[in-house]
C-alpha cells in the first residue's frame, strides 16, 4: 500500500530508468496482459536501456494485446528468457513508432527477431530475396518488406551493425524489393515481359550501397527488344513494365507505401522517355549531358532486371564519368552546383537541415564526388559509389590528408546516424533535426547520449557540422600545399600532375603558376610558412569562388611578399575572422583594388577592422588632408600626401563595394544595388573634394603663404557636383575668384590662374598614386574661354550670353573646395538660370531636345552597340539624366524638392510632386543604377574606365559576379541589361521627347 502524498517505489524506479511519464507507465504496467511481466526487474532494465522507455512500453503493451490468447504465453516467456531477443525487440519499439504500428498489425512478426543464424547478422540481397519470396502483390510485398526492415532496425539500434553496414543492408533490401516488384509486374503483363529486356539501374544512395531508412530510390531504366521483337513496341512494353514497377513500390495501400521510385535522373529528366535503349542513353550522354549528370552516374549500379544489359550499361557509361572533368564547363558547373544546394533551402530550415545545410551530409558527399571526378581519371582505386569507401580510397591515395579523412569519416557517420534515427521514428522521409524536446531526447538517447541527451546531442551535432564546414574546402586544398611544401615524412603526396589537375578543375587557368605561388608561400619551417599553410586552404577556396582565381592567388603572393616581415599581417589574417575572406574577395574580383592595395599594402589592415570599410566623411577627410599638407616641406610633398590619402580611401571604397556586392560567409550581399551606387558616388566625391582642397592649400602656401590675393572657390560640376562620381571619373569643375579688398583685378586674376595651373600640375605629377584629372570644359565659352573668371565676370557672361546647355550644366553645380562664402554666392547667382521662373519656354525645350538628338547621333563611339553603351546608349545614363534635368528646369522654380544636384534625389522629388508616375520613376531609377554599376564594375575589373561590357570572357564573368550573377550566367546579365534599358528608353521617349 502506498502512503497518500508519497510516490510508489515503482514510480521512483521508473524515473530512475528514464521514463518521462512514470504515472502513465505505472498504468500501462497494470494492464492484465502484462501481469506476467510487471514485477520483472530485467524487463524494466531493458526498457530503461531503450531510446524512449515510454514509447517502448506503449509499443510492448500494444504488441502483447495483439497476440492471440493461445500464443501470448509463448511471447512473454520468450521475452523474459531470451535477452538478445528482448534487447532487439524493445530497442526497435523504443526507437520507432512506425515499426511498433507494424508489429501491432502483424503480431507474429516478432518471431523474425528471435533467432539469429550467422547469416542473419549481415544479410545480403539473397537473404532479403528469400524474405520477400512469398510476396505476390503490392500489399504482401509491403508486409514482407517491413518484416525485413524490422530485422535491419533491430541490428542497427542494438549495435550489431554499424552505420555503413546498416546503409548497405537497406540498399540490399531495396534491390531485393525492386526485383520482387519487377517480378510482380512481369507476372501481371507476360506479353510485355516477353517483348523486351529491361534493366533497372540504381542511382543515388541506393546505387552507392548507402541507403537511408526512408528515401526516394533513384533509378534509370534501360530497355532493349527481345530477340526478333520490334524496337518501338519493345520500348513501349518496357515502359509499361517500368511504370508498373514504380506504382507497386510507390502507391499507398492499406499497408502504406514502401518508398517512391524516382526516375528523374534519367536523360532529359521528367521530360525525357522513361525507358531508353542503351544506344539512346549513350548518344545523350555524349552530346547533351551536364556535369551533374556524370556526377550522378558515379553511383550507377545494375540491381534488377536483365543483368547482362545492366552490366553493359555501366560498362558503357563508366568511361564517360571519368572524362567529365575534362569537359569545357566542368568548373563553372561545379561552382553552380555547390551554391544551388544551399540557396534552395528555406531560410527558416537552414539551421535544422541535416543533409543540405552548411556542414551537412551533402557537403561531404559533394567534396568526395568532386575529388573522385578530378582524380579518378588516372586512378581506378577511386571508382566507388560509396561515400565512405571513396573517402578511404582518397586518403590511401594521398588525395586527402589522413587526419582530415578520419575526422570527416567520423563526422559523416555521426550525421548519417542522426538522419537514420530521425527517419526510423515514423518512417518518414525527412532531413530536419526536430525541435520538440521529447524528440531530441529520444534522438540523443538512441545515439548513446544518456547523461543530458538534448544538450549532448546539440553539442555533438554542432561539433561534427563545424568539422565538415571547416574541412569541406580544406579537403580540396590541403593536399596541394603538402605536395609543394613536402613537410610530413611518410605521407603520400599528390603528384605535380594530380595537383595541377585539381587546381584546373577548381577554376585556376594556369595551374603551374599557381603551384609555384603555393610553393613560395608555404614551403619551409618558418612560423610565417606555418601560418600560411593554415590560411591558404581556405583562401584558395575563396579565390576559386571568384571569376579570376589566378589573379587572387598572385595578388595574395605579392601582398604577402610586401608585408611578410611585418608582425601584424599574418596575425591579422589568422585571428580576425573577416579579414582573410575580405582580402580574398578584394584580390580576386578585378585589377583596381589589388593595384591600389599593392601601392601601399599596409592598407590591408582596413579589412580586419569592423569599422574599416565604412567611408570617412568629407569633413574628416579634409581635416586629415589639410593637416598632412601643413606638415609637408614643399607643395609636391604636400600633394603627394593628399594623393596618398586619396589612394587609401579609394581602396577602402572599392573594397567595401566589392565585399558588399559579393557578400561573405557571415554577411550576405547588399540587396539594394542603389545603396551601393550611392555609397560609392558619395565616397569618391568626398575624397576627390578633400584632395582638391589639399592641392589648393599646397599651391597657395607655396607662393603666397597663408592667404591668396583673391578669394577662390572650386565648383563641382557634372558627376562631381552631383556626388555621383565613379572610380574612373574626371572631376568636372569651374574656378571662381573674387579680388580681396584693395587688390588689383589683374593681379588677382594672375594669382588665380597660377593657382589653377599649379593645382592641375600637382594632381597629375607621375607617382605611384592614381592621378586626379580636373576638367574645366564646362566653363563659359568652353575650351575657348578663360580657365578662371571672377564672380562679376560669370555674372556678366550669364546675363548676356548664357546658352540653354550651360543652364542645364549648372543644374549639377555645387561648391567643393575653397572659400565657402564665395561658393554660396556663386550658387545664388546661377539658381535663376537653372531653375528659370515659370519654367523653360518651348523654344528652350526644343533646343535641349535637339542637342540631345545630336549627341546621340554624333558622340556614340563608332562600332559601339547602342543597346550596351552605359553612358550614351539606349536607356543609359545620358537618357535618364537629361530626362530628369528637363523636369528640373521646367518645374524647379515651383517644386523645391527638384533643386538638387543628385539624379536619384531629383527623380524621387519629381515622382513625389506627381510629375512622373511610380512605374516610370522606378524604371528610370533601375536603369540609371544598373548603368552606373556597369561602369563601376568595368573600372574595378579592368583597372581603367569604360562604358561598355568587356569583350574578354574572364573580365565579363567578373563584371557579372559583381552585379550579382552566378557563374555561367553572363548571357542572362547582358539580356537583363538590354531589357532594363529598353524599358527606360520607352519612358524617355515619352517624358523627354514627348512621343
Amino acid at each position: 500500500m502506498t502512503v497518500p502524498g508519497r510516490r510508489s517505489s515503482t514510480f521512483s524506479r521508473l524515473l530512475r530508468h528514464g521514463f518521462t511519464d512514470p504515472s502513465g507507465a505505472e498504468h500501462l504496467l497494470d494492464v492484465p496482459e502484462l501481469s506476467a511481466l510487471r514485477d520483472d526487474s530485467v524487463l524494466l532494465d531493458a526498457l530503461g536501456a531503450t531510446a524512449d522507455p515510454d514509447l517502448a512500453l506503449r509499443g510492448l503493451v500494444r504488441l502483447v494485446e495483439a497476440q492471440p490468447e493461445t500464443e501470448r504465453g509463448t511471447f512473454t516467456s520468450t521475452l523474459l528468457s531470451a535477452k538478445p531477443f528482448r534487447d532487439r525487440l524493445l530497442g526497435v519499439l523504443g526507437a520507432s513508432e512506425a515499426l511498433a504500428d507494424h508489429l501491432a498489425r502483424h503480431p507474429r512478426d516478432w518471431e523474425s527477431l528471435v533467432q539469429y543464424e550467422a547469416a542473419d547478422l549481415h544479410p545480403g540481397v539473397a537473404e532479403f530475396e528469400q524474405g520477400l519470396a512469398e510476396a505476390t502483390d503490392p500489399v504482401s510485398l509491403r508486409v514482407a518488406y517491413r518484416r525485413c526492415l524490422l530485422a535491419i532496425a533491430a541490428r542497427d539500434v542494438c549495435g550489431t551493425a554499424d552505420l555503413a553496414q546498416t546503409a548497405a543492408e537497406l540498399a540490399d533490401l531495396a534491390t531485393a524489393t525492386l526485383r520482387a516488384a519487377l517480378a510482380i509486374a512481369r507476372t501481371a503483363e507476360p506479353a510485355d515481359a516477353a517483348l523486351c529486356r529491361l534493366a533497372v539501374i540504381a542511382m543515388g544512395k541506393c546505387g552507392g550501397h548507402e541507403l537511408n531508412y526512408v528515401s526516394d530510390v533513384d533509378v534509370i531504366f534501360v530497355g532493349e527488344p527481345a530477340e526478333g521483337a520490334d524496337e518501338g513496341k519493345a520500348i513501349q512494353a518496357a515502359t509499361r513494365l517500368a511504370s508498373h514497377l514504380m506504382r507497386i513500390c510507390s502507391e499507398t495501400t492499406v499497408e502504406g507505401t514502401i518508398w517512391p521510385v524516382d526516375a528523374n535522373l534519367r536523360p532529359e529528366g521528367r521530360n525525357g522517355p522513361l525507358v531508353r535503349t542503351l544506344s539512346s542513353h549513350l548518344a545523350y550522354y555524349q552530346r547533351w549531358a551536364k556535369t551533374w549528370e556524370f556526377q550522378a552516374l558515379l553511383k550507377a549500379r545494375p540491381v534488377a532486371g536483365d543483368p547482362e544489359l545492366g552490366a553493359q550499361y555501366v560498362d558503357a557509361v563508366s568511361p564517360l564519368v571519368w572524362q567529365a572533368a575534362e569537359r569545357e564547363n566542368f568548373v563553372p558547373d561545379v561552382q553552380k552546383m555547390r551554391r544551388r544546394v544551399v540557396d534552395n533551402i528555406p531560410v527558416a530550415q537552414v539551421e535544422r537541415e541535416l543533409k543540405l545545410g552548411p556542414g551537412g551530409l551533402r557537403d561531404v558527399e559533394f567534396a568526395v564526388q568532386l575529388l573522385q571526378l578530378v582524380h579518378g581519371r588516372s586512378d581506378a582505386t577511386l571508382h566507388s559509389g560509396t561515400t565512405l569507401d571513396a573517402l578511404a580510397a582518397l586518403a590511401a591515395g594521398g588525395y586527402v590528408g589522413r587526419a582530415d579523412a578520419s575526422q570527416l569519416d567520423e563526422a559523416y557517420r555521426f550525421l548519417r546516424a542522426m538522419e537514420h534515427r530521425i527517419q526510423l521514428y515514423r518512417l518518414r522521409r525527412t532531413h530536419l533535426v526536430p525541435e520538440d524536446e521529447a524528440d531530441l531526447r529520444r534522438l540523443g538517447r538512441s545515439l548513446g547520449l544518456r547523461t543530458d541527451p538534448v544538450a549532448e546531442l546539440n553539442k555533438e551535432w554542432k561539433r561534427h557540422a563545424a568539422v565538415v564546414r571547416r574541412l569541406h574546402e580544406k579537403l580540396f586544398y590541403r593536399p596541394l600545399l603538402d605536395a609543394v611544401a613536402q613537410l610530413a615524412p611518410g605521407e603520400i603526396r599528390l603528384s605535380p600532375k594530380a595537383a595541377g589537375q585539381r587546381l584546373e578543375a577548381l577554376g585556376y587557368a594556369d595551374p603551374a603558376a599557381a603551384l609555384r605561388h603555393l610553393e613560395a608561400l608555404a614551403s619551409g619551417v618558418s612560423r610565417k610558412a606555418a601560418i600560411q599553410r593554415t590560411l591558404l586552404p581556405v583562401l584558395l577556396g575563396w579565390f576559386a569562388d571568384s571569376a579570376d582565381p589566378d589573379a587572387g592567388l598572385l595578388g595574395f603572393r605579392k601582398v604577402s611578399d610586401a608585408l611578410g616581415k611585418t608582425p601584424w599581417y599574418l596575425r591579422l589574417l589568422r585571428d580576425e575572422g573577416a579579414a582573410a575572406e575580405n582580402l580574398a574577395r578584394v584580390l580576386s574580383a578585378g585589377r583596381l583594388a589589388p593595384d591600389l592595395l599593392l601601392r601601399a599594402p599596409e592598407a590591408v589592415a582596413i579589412l580586419g577592422d569592423p569599422e574599416g570599410l565604412r567611408p570617412r566623411g568629407r569633413d574628416h577627410l579634409e581635416q586629415e588632408v589639410l593637416a598632412a599638407v601643413g606638415r609637408a616641406d614643399d607643395a609636391e610633398q604636400a600633394v603627394a600626401a593628399a594623393r596618398g590619402v586619396r589612394r587609401r580611401e579609394l581602396f577602402r571604397t572599392a573594397a567595401a563595394d566589392l565585399i558588399g556586392s559579393y557578400g561573405t560567409e557571415d554577411n550576405p550581399r547588399e540587396p539594394d544595388p542603389g545603396a551601393l551606387v550611392d555609397r560609392v558616388g558619395e565616397a569618391v566625391t568626398d575624397l576627390n573634394a578633400a584632395t582638391i582642397a589639399g592641392a589648393l592649400r599646397a599651391a597657395v602656401r607655396a607662393e603666397w603663404g597663408d592667404e591668396l590675393p583673391t578669394r577662390f572657390t572650386v565648383i563641382g560640376m557634372g558627376r562631381f557636383g552631383g556626388n555621383e562620381l565613379g572610380y574612373g571619373s574626371d572631376a568636372d569643375v569651374l574656378f571662381v575668384h573674387e579680388p580681396r579688398e584693395g587688390v588689383d583685378e589683374q593681379e588677382a586674376a594672375r594669382a588665380a590662374n597660377r593657382v589653377v595651373a599649379e593645382m592641375r600640375r600637382l594632381l597629375q605629377v607621375p607617382t605611384a598614386d592614381p592621378p586626379l584629372l580636373i576638367d574645366a570644359d564646362l566653363r563659359p565659352e568652353g575650351k575657348s574661354g578663360p580657365l578662371v573668371r571672377s564672380l562679376k565676370s560669370y555674372e556678366a557672361y550669364y546675363r548676356r550670353w548664357s546658352l540653354v546647355w550651360e543652364s542645364q550644366a549648372l543644374l549639377r553645380a555645387e561648391p567643393m573646395a575653397g572659400d565657402r562664402d564665395l561658393g554660396e554666392r556663386f550658387i545664388e547667382l546661377v539658381d535663376p538660370l537653372r531653375y528659370p521662373a515659370e519654367g523653360l519656354g518651348e523654344d528652350a525645350v526644343r533646343e535641349i531636345r535637339r542637342l540631345k538628338a545630336r549627341m546621340e547621333s554624333e558622340r556614340l563611339p563608332r562600332g559601339a552597340d547602342p543597346t550596351l553603351h552605359a553612358k550614351l546608349g539606349r536607356g543609359g545614363l545620358s537618357d535618364v539624366e537629361w530626362t530628369v534635368q528637363l523636369l528640373q528646369m521646367r518645374h524647379g522654380w515651383a517644386e523645391r524638392g527638384l533643386r538638387t544636384t543628385r539624379t536619384r534625389e531629383a527623380l524621387g522629388a519629381a515622382h513625389a510632386a506627381g510629375l512622373i508616375p511610380t512605374e516610370e520613376a522606378q524604371t528610370l531609377d533601375e536603369a540609371w543604377v544598373l548603368a552606373t554599376r556597369v561602369r563601376n564594375a568595368v573600372m574595378l575589373v579592368r583597372g581603367r574606365p569604360g562604358d561598355t561590357f568587356p569583350s574578354d570572357p574572364r573580365e565579363l564573368a567578373a563584371v557579372a559576379r559583381y552585379l550579382g550573377y552566378e557563374p555561367g550566367h553572363v548571357g542572362e546579365m547582358v539580356d537583363d541589361y538590354r531589357r532594363v534599358t529598353r524599358r527606360a528608353r520607352a519612358v524617355v521617349e515619352e517624358l523627354f521627347y514627348g512621343a
